[in-house]
């Protein structure tokens, strides 16, 4: 636990990217957590408040886990740890992509004081990039359609945005397919 604490102090301290604001890294992990969830980096109202997925995004992504807010925050069975650990700005109204210093500075440590991961959720593109490497699909649609293809520790996800509405609506296929593997998977990890 100590090596996991030193390395989350050094990541709140971390000043390594010219920000267009304050850094607020946010990095939610405990050495017992089963279940990882790597997204893209957080948002503004994440920023404001210092608490992972603390949005209109996160709801969405605790109804498709069936958790509530005390099972998704309890810190020994869930880790939150995005591609970027802080709010990257916006441009034209929408987030900019997670900063390219953050991931190569701090997973390579990161993750393996995870020793207890069961299950790593990849949610959106930028993650599944990272963590799937030249296994990614072409789009996000085919790599999370190829969910079969893919370890079972492994689920890439869509990003659980309203911006993904459309998507989602388009592809009924999500919620009928993935989502009842996606939360046998999350039971299973948690067991």
């Amino acid at each position: 636990m100590r090596a996991l604490d030193k390395l989350v102090a050094e990541i709140h301290a971390c000043r390594a990217c010219d920000l267009p604001h304050d850094p607020r890294p946010v990095v939610w992990v405990h050495p017992d957590a089963q279940i990882l969830i790597a997204g893209q980096a957080p948002g503004r109202r994440v920023h404001e408040t210092g608490i992972p997925w603390n949005d209109a995004s996160g709801d969405r992504l605790r109804a498709w886990l069936h958790m509530d807010r005390d099972a998704f925050y309890d810190k020994t069975k869930i880790a939150v740890a995005a591609l970027g650990f802080c709010f990257p700005g916006t441009v034209k109204g929408a987030d900019l992509p997670p900063r390219r210093e953050c991931a190569p500075l701090w997973r390579p440590r990161l993750l393996p004081l995870l020793q207890n991961v069961r299950l790593t959720l990849l949610v959106g593109t930028y993650a599944q990039r990272y963590h799937l490497g030249a296994a990614v699909k072409r789009t996000l649609g085919e790599t999370v359609g190829a969910w079969r293809d893919y370890p079972p520790e492994v689920m890439p996800l869509p990003h659980p945005s309203w911006r993904n509405s459309a998507w989602l609506k388009r592809n009924p296929w999500f919620e009928a397919d993935v989502l009842p593997e996606l939360r046998r998977r999350v039971s299973l990890a948690l067991r």
